[in-house]
């Protein structure tokens, strides 16, 4: 079942977001350039669709490898890169990785793009 994506008060939105609220500080543009590079892979966009989507709001790596057409080291590669752009979190139980959204990541994404 789909999940919807929560849509955002944007009258309760501060006046400026740091891109159109001045000039963006060069660590902070680097952050968030590396958000928006993890997101700019359709397998990337549709791996974070699957973990919010998952019951529990968490997914295996293990499920997750099933609906794709793609090696374990691929989906692995592509989780990787979404936990080190702060999208996802990763935790180990055993032998498996399970990866949730990382609380507020996505709206906070988002309010950056507000004008």
């Amino acid at each position: 079942m789909p999940h919807a994506l929560p849509v955002l008060d944007t009258a309760a939105a501060s006046c400026c977001s740091p891109i159109t609220g001045g000039v963006i500080a060069d660590h902070d543009a680097a952050a968030l350039a590396a958000k928006f590079k993890a997101m700019g892979d359709p397998t990337r966009v549709k791996l974070l669709s699957m973990v919010a989507a998952s019951g529990g709001g968490e997914a295996c790596v293990c499920d997750l490898n099933e609906s794709l057409d793609l090696s374990q080291g691929t989906v692995s590669h592509h989780l990787g890169l979404l936990v080190k752009a702060g999208l996802l979190t990763r935790t180990k139980r055993g032998t498996w990785s399970y990866y949730a959204l990382v609380p507020g990541a996505l709206p906070a994404l988002a309010e950056t793009l507000q004008v």
